[in-house]
């Protein structure tokens, strides 16, 4: 009665509970995880196969990332203060630091190196990848910055 009482004079009690609830199902769904999933062997041949595959993946993706980089260095020195493009509308405030970026003036419809560099790497490289077949499968979570449409639902 007295911890009752307690928890109803509490101003968080609805909260307290809530949350030692949920606590208490992530630990019961957990231990039914490990029950039926994590201790048998095949799980852990596969979760071994992933863990290999996954340091293979992560050592090309920092070369493609240095890669990138590089070229990106290379295309800012040559093209620093240079409008490269004219945008046909003015971007919103958000992105105009990125399409103005280091050009002079306030035509906000010039475009910088950076900003077009952004969007043709995104969408090139995106279908050149679904044109080579070396796309992700549909079902596997996209790891990029604005992931493709599914095209089933569009």
């Amino acid at each position: 009665m007295a911890t009752q009482s307690f928890l109803s004079s509490n101003r968080y009690s609805d909260s307290l509970t809530v949350v030692g609830i949920s606590i208490c199902t992530a630990i019961i769904c957990e231990a039914i995880s490990y029950l039926l999933i994590y201790r048998t062997n095949s799980y852990k041949s596969l979760k071994s196969a992933i863990d290999k595959s996954s340091k293979k993946l992560f050592k090309s993706g920092a070369v493609v990332a240095l890669v990138l980089f590089m070229v990106f260095g290379l295309l800012n020195s040559l093209f620093d203060g240079k409008a490269v493009a004219k945008i046909p509308f003015v971007p919103i405030k958000i992105l105009q630091k990125m399409s103005h970026r280091n050009l002079p003036g306030d035509d906000m419809t010039d475009c910088s190196m950076a900003f077009l560099y952004l969007l043709c790497s995104i969408s090139i490289r995106t279908n050149l990848q679904k044109f080579l077949g070396f796309a992700p499968p549909r079902g596997a979570p996209n790891m990029g910055v604005f992931p493709m449409p599914d095209q089933k639902t569009s």
